[in-house]
């Protein structure tokens, strides 16, 4: 094996050796400095060898370095992390309760405290596995969490929940696959940490966004220890037609603030891997969570491009979600979509052809870049989010803006050649309410977090519809479960690329805590007991409809954003909005504060792509109320044809066909979704 460490201030790094347990057996300089990089070639490493990183150099964090040879540090190219922190003070650079805070300099060994790296075998049988390469007009997102996928699933055995290994169950794949999505997204798999705090609370770092390592996966969740079952996994996943993507997090560390452990980056060369204020001893916080990555220097952008390789090349995988990308794209005068990670990964062979996905947005100065990413990238669409919510919950004044939402934000996206699909669209996610809990309380409900209810967003955009939380009204409950069917069917109905969060499919409920990114039990774990319930199994049967007619109908993923032009040959428009009375919609209805309802007519005929070709083409048309009340709609006229209804989030008339320029009564809160086939023009 060859050890390489890059620092560019430390004067000497020692790699150390450790036997099966965990004692310390040799301490090697690494005997080679070229271009900021230690390094040295150790012939009698195997697979398996345990090995950690002293660094030696100044201990001055007035001017940003916090080197200390007695801490020892995890690679950060390591493949495999054997172990987990055993919080004690020896894990600080600093003597913990020191009058001199982290001025001062502890001398105790970390080493019986620390996770060791493990010295892997890379090699495995891939077979004919490749990757996908879906579309992504025709991408379904499905965002999960490995651990709380399978933990109470019946058909993974017990000694396999929570891990890859449960992941790649055949029933819980086929459950996936059989909702007609077109991709997995996990929530972070690196090796990450347990903050001390929580874990003193019986709570952990549940949704991973502490990460230790960037090559490593987290150890919890290998079955077999081997990193081998990841591949396995992804494998599993490709051949059910099921793109792999990661959510990860290049923003910042486990290390945290000043105070904080040091576990890798600060003892290895702090100055040069983290953002530092003008006091260097302080870091600049644009995370929220004590430190700030700073890709502006060479060796840290090499490291994060280097891993994500790793996982293209290596392990498969078929794309990423940053999390808080707006600060992989910040340079020293703010966020530059053209910095250097960004303009990185497009011009990369291997990384610039897979799924790009930014959450783009961050906490600090000018942190909010929605739509402002470069070419190649998707992005996290909170617009589309909240301006759906709002909707459905009756807000005033929202037509115009959910007009633009459900023709892919062009208002965000349309420049620059970017497609429809660059906006990811989501009613839901990790963070914060589940579907059915949007529909089901006013207020979060966070107690369990130890934290007084002060965590989490209080701008959540939900109803409870009349009592907070479960209720035995059958008026409410079934006004929830229509609720539901709204906002699923506006998702999965609308341009760009749809995200579903694991378990909102059968209305999973985390009983209104908005944050539970520390609870690791039953709270978070799908309830695959509640999925199999009548309701639940209802819900996931409409969800497969939905997609199924996404991937039916090709207007509703185009690839192309709609003009609105009139076509003077045909006749026609690619979209035409339309009041309920059935007259084109103007200027005045759109700003009528008090309208909730309108209808969506998308033409098949209109050439989305310049060509016109000879055969049938469909038309379909959305109709929308989020009044409490009824409206009737008058159906435009169809030459000789009716109106097929496809979707009625009212169950009232699935696959049933009404005449062209009948009307539509249309249940207060409910969407149709109906569709007309029609002759298209010979060229």
């Amino acid at each position: 094996m060859n050890f390489a460490l890059y620092s560019a201030n430390a004067t000497q790094v020692e790699l150390c050796l450790f036997d099966e347990r965990g004692r310390e057996t040799e301490r090697i300089a690494l005997p080679e400095y070229t271009d900021e990089v230690f390094h040295g070639y150790l012939p009698d490493a195997r697979p398996g060898q345990l090995y950690g990183y002293r660094v030696h150099g100044p201990y001055a964090p007035d001017a940003g370095h916090r080197f200390n040879p007695n801490k020892l540090l995890l690679d950060p190219y390591a493949k495999r992390i054997v172990g987990e922190p055993k919080w004690a003070p020896h894990l600080f650079g600093y003597t913990v309760g020191h009058k001199d805070k982290d001025l001062s300099f502890d001398k105790r060994d970390s080493a019986g405290y620390m996770p060791k790296c493990a010295v892997i075998d890379p090699a495995f049988t891939w077979g004919n596995d490749k990757r996908l390469l879906t579309p992504l007009q025709r991408t379904v997102i499905y965002e999960a969490h490995v651990r709380g996928l399978s933990m109470t699933h019946p058909g993974v055995p017990e000694n396999l929940r929570g891990t890859f290994s449960g992941l790649k169950s055949d029933e819980l794949v086929e459950h996936i696959r059989g909702l007609g999505v077109t991709a997995v997204e996990l929530l972070p798999i690196h090796a990450y940490a347990d903050d001390q705090h929580l874990l003193e609370q019986d709570l952990s770092n549940y949704w991973g966004y502490n990460t230790l390592a960037f090559f490593a996966p987290h150890s919890r969740y290998m079955a077999t220890g081997s990193v081998s079952e990841f591949k396995q996994l992804v494998a599993r996943l490709h051949h059910s037609g099921l793109e792999v993507i990661l959510d990860v997090v290049y923003n910042h560390t486990a290390e945290g603030n000043e105070l904080g452990p040091t576990f890798s980056f600060r003892g290895i060369d702090n100055a040069s891997y983290y953002r530092l204020a003008d006091d260097r001893r302080f870091y600049i916080n644009d995370t929220g969570t004590g430190n700030t990555f700073d890709l502006t220097n060479a060796g840290a952008l090499r490291m994060v491009m280097d891993s994500l390789r790793y996982w293209v090349a290596e392990m498969h995988v078929d794309g990423f979600r940053f999390d808080l990308a707006t600060i992989l794209g910040r340079e020293g005068h703010g966020f530059d979509p053209s910095g250097g990670f960004l303009d990185a990964c497009r011009q990369d062979p291997l990384l610039s052809q897979v799924k790009l996905i930014a959450e783009p947005w961050d906490v600090g100065p000018g942190g909010y870049q929605v739509g402002n990413f470069p070419p190649g990238w998707l992005e996290w669409n909170d617009k589309f989010r909240d301006t759906v919510r709002a909707f459905w919950r009756g807000d005033e004044g929202k037509l115009p803006e959910l007009a633009t939402r459900l023709t892919g934000s062009a208002d965000l996206f349309n420049r620059r050649g970017r497609r429809p699909s660059a906006s990811v669209n989501f009613v839901t996610a990790h963070d914060g309410f589940t579907l059915r809990d949007l529909v089901s309380y006013d207020h979060k409900h966070n107690e369990a977090n130890g934290e007084d209810n002060r965590d989490g967003t209080d701008n959540n955009i939900s109803y409870n519809h009349g009592v907070e939380g479960p209720t035995d009204d059958p008026g409410i409950n079934a006004l929830r479960a229509r609720q539901q069917r709204n906002l699923l069917a506006t998702l999965l109905l609308s341009q760009g690329t749809p995200m579903l969060q694991a378990g909102d499919e059968f209305g999973r409920t985390q009983h209104g805590n908005n944050n539970a990114y520390c609870q690791d039990n039953a709270l978070s774990w799908l309830d695959w007991e509640a999925a199999a319930q009548p309701e639940g199994s209802e819900l996931t049967r409409f969800v497969q409809r939905l997609t199924a007619l996404r991937q039916r109908y090709p207007l509703l993923q185009r690839a192309r954003f709609f003009d609105g032009k009139f076509d003077e040959e045909l006749g026609i428009k690619d979209v035409t909005w339309l009041s309920p009375t059935g007259e084109e919609m103007t200027e005045e209805d759109w700003h009528n504060p008090q309208a909730r309802a309108l209808m969506m007519r998308l033409d098949g005929r209109a050439p989305a792509s310049g060509l016109r070709q000879a055969g049938a083409s469909v038309t379909l048309l959305m109709l929308l109320n989020a009044s409490a009340d009824e409206v009737v709609f008058q159906l435009p006229a169809v030459e000789g044809e009716h109106w097929h209804v496809q979707i009625d989030t009212a169950e009232r008339h699935a696959e049933r066909a009404v005449p062209a320029g009948a009307q539509w009564t249309a249940v207060g809160r409910s969407l149709a979704l109906m569709a007309v086939e029609q002759d298209r023009m010979s060229t």
